[in-house]
């Protein structure tokens, strides 16, 4: 399976590509240097094969490589930090 994470700045949405296929959005919005996520969302067909987990790490190191921080509001999100502590240092306080 081919994946590819894109940031789609004009939905403010991460988006996940399976193939080709749009498979998962992460939905944010900017808030000063903080790059707010609310909401991820996985097609239900697709759940359960940790395409949530391949997009949330895409948009985490996205959010790193622009040296904004994250405000983990979605629990995915939030837990997805909580699993990886490489990521902890990207939450703002």
């Amino acid at each position: 399976m081919g994946f590819e994470v894109r940031k789609n700045t004009g939905r403010s949405r991460y988006e996940l590509f399976v193939d080709g296929d749009l498979a998962a959005i992460a939905d944010y919005r900017m808030d000063g240097e903080r790059v707010v996520m609310p909401h991820t969302e996985v097609d239900g067909r697709r759940r359960g094969q940790g395409l949530g987990a391949v997009l949330v790490r895409g948009a985490l190191e996205d959010v790193r490589a622009s040296g904004a921080r994250v405000e983990p509001q979605c629990w995915y999100v939030a837990s997805f930090i909580d699993d990886h502590p490489e990521f902890s240092d990207l939450v703002a306080s």
